[in-house]
């Protein structure tokens, strides 16, 4: 039972996404919450709308006077009066507009900071496997324009919902005032209207969705060639990978095509529907006047109030519509955002401030899909400051074991322990910073190489950085760089060849000085000359440090105090060079493959 209770976690450690998230009323109150974080601002703005909605309404009543009033008496006094009130009305009408739209704009600012913050914090906090299942422009689309899709609907649209609510509530009361008959037939016209809207509202949110999501992959498509631009032009594929855009954003065209055809038929039907409700307000409105019901003036502001119901309620519509697309962007977001990390520290885990460095593996199993084991019963000891070389062929477990120690992934059986303790047991980022980490692919980040050392430990001063360089061998290329340390390596350090890359990246690990060091043949990179003054920077880095390397070379392996044989995911042997070789065994096979010839120029290198 314990057993199939791991191997469930470990499923979800291969980076299961969270469940299907539906639209409702949980999912509006979360994005609500954000609203909340800035409570004084936005009650200012609401404030501000709702006195610029009642000023909005003044202007009908007052045509009705001058109609009513000024014309049939002719009074140029009172219409001089009128005339400064609504100037009145309009500068308050204007001031209270300012403050509102600053209020909401710069709360809609806000809110999109927060929301890309939250969520890029939590997609930091994911596993590695997290990152291995997804494409990074699927995220970078996620964080940025569906967070954008977002704010629009906090700010933008909520703004509009209250203004226009109050306008077409307060406009109808004014007309149930002045005439309730005349009022009751405008709305017994609205029902069409509504059904109308609902249903293209469906419609638009249907092929809304789809314009986003054919957004995105023509986005993955584009990240994706940028990140391999080097093996793109090597194998000269730049039509090809033109023609897949092409067939991306042919696609993303089509649905947006369908959307726009939605749309063109939604904006004149909807402008019938309205100027069609006009019509028959004018026809019904001037069998009032003729009845004597209704003045001249009221007739007119009924048409005027009838207009503002009428561009209330389109507001209104629109606004469900804009809803109902951006519901597609929230169910992303929240969904990633919902997405729970799969490597998590226990609620009693502790930090870990210093470390003597030994690692032990328990009967570890461990598997990425849950069809297939990886590793299978791993046990293996390696002491405080013991030098480890991992070897094998290809897919024999070695990056996995490796994978491990930094608890990148948690066992689907067993345990991995440093010092006695469970890793699972420790934080993460107190664990973290005692294991150094050298992979065999440099990346570097597009700043300086000054900024990418540093990296290490960036309380470290100048001083410490040049130290570090200098161990590692990289100082004297740096130093004849144009600008040295504050030179730009580019994009992932494309500027760099793969050894100054290397170099570079061992610097970075010597700076932060671990406890314990993983080495993914770190010098696999280097040229001859390069390669014998950085193992032997390594090789006094390494003293009293527990190291583990995944080993290509003889001359890594030379190094070790032992070497652990991998195969089919087990430990085959574990022995020194000569123990294994007088076995007979897989490693003396590997050794005939791999090392022979290597050994033999060393040992002429020597003899010389």
């Amino acid at each position: 039972m314990g057993m199939m209770r791991r191997r469930r976690r470990a499923n979800i450690d291969a980076g299961a996404d969270a469940p299907e998230i539906p639209a409702g009323p949980v999912q509006w109150r979360r994005m609500v919450g954000y609203l909340g974080r800035y409570k004084a601002r936005l009650a200012v703005a609401l404030f501000a709308t709702l006195i610029s909605a009642a000023l909005s309404l003044v202007f009908p009543i007052v045509v009705r006077d001058v109609v009513d009033s000024v014309f049939e008496q002719r009074d140029l006094a009172l219409l001089n009066q009128i005339t400064i009130f609504l100037l009145v009305v309009f500068f308050f009408r204007s001031i209270s507009s300012l403050i509102e739209t600053y209020n909401l704009n710069y709360v809609g600012e806000r809110i999109m900071v927060d929301l890309r913050l939250d969520l890029y914090s939590h997609l930091q906090a994911q596993s590695l496997s997290f990152f291995i299942n997804r494409r990074v422009g699927e995220l970078v689309s996620r964080i940025a324009s569906d967070v954008t899709a977002m704010r629009s609907v906090l700010t933008d649209n909520i703004n509009i919902l209250l203004q226009q609510t109050f306008v077409m509530f307060g406009a109808i009361g004014l007309m149930l005032f002045l005439n309730a008959r005349l009022t009751l037939f405008i709305l017994a016209l609205i029902p069409f209207v509504v059904i109308f809207g609902f249903v293209f509202g469906y419609y638009l949110r249907r092929l809304s969705t789809e314009v986003q999501d054919e957004l995105a992959a023509a986005t993955v498509v584009a990240e994706e060639v940028f990140q391999n631009i080097r093996e793109v032009k090597s194998f000269v594929r730049e039509p090809y990978e033109v023609q897949r855009y092409d067939g991306a954003v042919q696609r993303s065209f089509m649905a947006a095509v369908r959307l726009l055809r939605v749309r063109a038929i939604f904006g004149p039907t909807m402008g019938f529907l309205a100027f069609g409700g006009l019509s028959l307000i004018l026809w019904f409105g001037g069998r009032e006047v003729l009845a004597g019901r209704l003045s001249g003036g009221e007739l007119i502001a009924f048409l005027i109030y009838g207009l503002t119901v009428a561009g209330s309620f389109a507001s209104l519509i629109g606004l469900y519509t804009s809803f109902q697309q951006a519901i597609g962007a929230t169910k992303r977001v929240f969904q990633l955002m919902d997405t729970p990390s799969t490597v998590n520290d226990r609620p009693s885990a502790r930090d870990v401030d210093t470390a003597q460095g030994g690692i032990t593996f328990e009967g570890v199993t461990f598997s990425y899909d849950d069809k297939q084991d990886v590793l299978r019963g791993i046990d293996l000891d390696i002491a405080p400051g013991e030098i480890i070389a991992l070897v094998g062929p290809s897919g024999a477990g070695k990056s996995t074991m490796f994978n491990l120690i930094p608890r990148f992934y948690d066992p689907t059986d067993g345990r991995v322990l440093m010092d006695g303790v469970d890793l699972r047991d420790i934080t993460q980022s107190s664990l973290r910073d005692q294991v150094g980490i050298v992979p065999q692919e440099t990346l570097l980040f597009g700043g300086t190489i000054y900024d990418n050392i540093r990296y290490g430990r960036l309380s470290a001063t100048r001083e410490e950085v040049i130290a570090a360089a200098s161990a590692a061998n990289a100082h004297e290329f740096i130093t004849g760089l144009p600008d040295q340390y504050d030179t730009v390596v580019g994009e992932r350090g494309v500027r760099l060849s793969g050894g100054q890359r290397q170099r570079v990246a061992i610097a970075r690990a010597i700076l932060k000085d671990p406890r314990i060091l993983l080495l993914d043949e770190a010098t696999s990179s280097l040229d001859s000359e390069s390669e014998t003054l950085v193992q032997d920077a390594l090789a006094r880095l390494m003293q009293d440090r527990t190291t583990v390397i995944i080993a290509h070379r003889l001359s890594t392996i030379r190094v070790a105090h032992r070497i652990v044989v991998m195969q089919n995911g087990t430990v085959a042997d574990v022995g020194t060079h000569d123990e294994l070789m007088a076995r007979d065994g897989l490693y003396a096979k590997l050794y005939e493959m791999q090392f022979r010839e290597e050994d033999i120029a060393w040992r002429q290198g020597e003899s010389a």
